[in-house]
């Protein structure tokens, strides 16, 4: 019997997961507990070297068959005046999933916006999450910091100098939806 899938929802129905497979789910839990939808208030520089501010959304879900966290960062959110004009405005998805042999996640950041794309090595790090991007210049670190079951901070730094100092880049403060 061939299966009937909606139409125009058959990638969707493909690539979502009701939740966390079998086998991975305390491995998985690390970014699972951020599943669903959340505010965001973003916090960086313009583009003259400015404080900024903008409101956001971000959605969180299980994918591939349970075995990964995929997210997507809207900011400004939809609607919000700047949405979608670069360089302040970011429409991008994290894919993540635990590397049993790594003992640790990989994370791939898609950002079509600004034509972004970074590979991250993940690992919690006593209370936080600590992602590290090494592979271009300058180096990031992303880090899960503060984090509660209704809300968590997420910060960017960057280092020129191999890791040895990090600078503030960006910082978001995340609230769950209702």
């Amino acid at each position: 019997m061939t299966e009937v899938l909606t139409p125009g929802r058959g990638l969707v129905e493909a690539l979502h997961a009701q939740g966390p497979a079998p086998g991975y789910t305390d491995e998985l839990m690390l970014f699972g507990r951020f599943i669903g939808s959340w505010h965001v208030a973003w916090a960086g520089v313009d583009e003259n070297g400015q404080p900024a501010n903008r409101r956001g959304e971000l959605h969180f879900g299980w994918v591939l068959g349970g075995r990964a966290v995929q997210d997507v960062w809207i900011v400004p959110g939809r609607g919000e005046p700047g949405e979608g004009q670069p360089p302040l405005a970011f429409h991008g998805s994290t894919i993540r999933f635990y590397d049993r042999a790594l003992g640790a996640w990989r994370s791939t950041w898609i950002e079509p916006v600004n034509g972004r794309v970074r590979r991250f090595i993940g690992r919690p790090v006593g209370d936080e999450i600590i992602l590290l991007s090494a592979e271009d210049d300058p180096q990031l670190r992303w880090r899960f910091t503060e984090i509660t079951d209704r809300s968590f901070r997420w910060r960017s730094e960057i280092s020129r100098d191999g890791g040895e100092t990090w600078t503030f880049n960006e910082d978001m403060r995340l609230t769950r939806r209702e």
